[in-house]
């Protein structure tokens, strides 16, 4: 997907850019507050059956919603992404955030109800500490990590190819996958953030925060499996 760099925010005046840059970290911001409401509202409002039903019984129903939740992604940039109304590009940012919320919703019952209650807050503070560590290091270097797309997207084929095996062959995802997932998670808030710092437009705040917003639930997801597996053995 293009997202138009043929203006970049490495050009734009100082002032311009540093609006640029408060908006897409205010409108992440914003995206992991709607985020936690609606997980803290769903997780209240709905049983376990219904949680455990989004599973099904059938060990290809996981596959149904993964392949659900790229569909979804896939609009929600899109439209995040698109020079349509403003209000098109904040319906994909409000889609993209509902769908993390749904396929979160398994995970973070399982954390709630049958883990130690501390898991999801450390994962939450282990997330925001390497999130701010990475974007810490690219706002001090200055450094262009774009170099790493090609290699990101291979990546995420690999993991994909992973995962769908394991949906349909059944056979579970270990703690070295996660530790590779949370690398993977890394170096797309790499990426995300050089985009911020140099490639974006101007005026692609939205776009720019669905895919920070992104790479900070994937690190998330998988540091959050990582503090609940280590949980469960002590």
């Amino acid at each position: 997907m293009s997202y138009g760099y043929e203006y970049p925010v490495a050009r734009a005046a100082s002032s311009e850019r540093a609006l640029f840059i408060r908006r897409t970290y205010a409108h992440l911001a914003g995206a992991i507050l709607a985020f936690m409401g609606i997980e803290a509202l769903l997780l209240n409002v709905v049983g376990a059956e219904q949680v455990f039903g989004l599973l099904g019984t059938s060990r290809f129903s996981w596959l149904i919603v993964l392949l659900a939740f790229m569909a979804a992604g896939w609009v929600a940039r899109a439209w995040a992404h698109s020079d349509s109304a403003p209000a098109i590009q904040y319906l994909g940012l409000g889609l993209y955030v509902v769908a993390e919320a749904v396929i979160f919703l398994p995970l973070l019952y399982l954390a709630t109800r049958l883990t130690d209650p501390q898991v999801i807050p450390t994962a939450a503070i282990m997330t925001l500490a390497v999130f701010g560590g990475l974007t810490l290091a690219v706002f001090v270097t200055r450094k262009d990590y774009t170099f790493l797309g090609p290699i990101l997207s291979v990546g995420v084929m690999v993991a994909l190819g992973v995962l769908f095996a394991a949906c349909l062959f059944g056979f579970s995802l270990g703690m070295l996958f996660s530790f590779a997932m949370v690398a993977l998670a890394s170096g797309y808030i790499l990426y995300d953030t050089s985009n911020v710092m140099l490639h974006y437009r101007t005026d692609q705040h939205v776009g720019a925060a669905l895919e920070l917003f992104a790479s900070v639930a994937l690190l998330f997801w998988y540091i959050l499996r990582i503090v609940m597996a280590t949980s469960s053995r002590d």
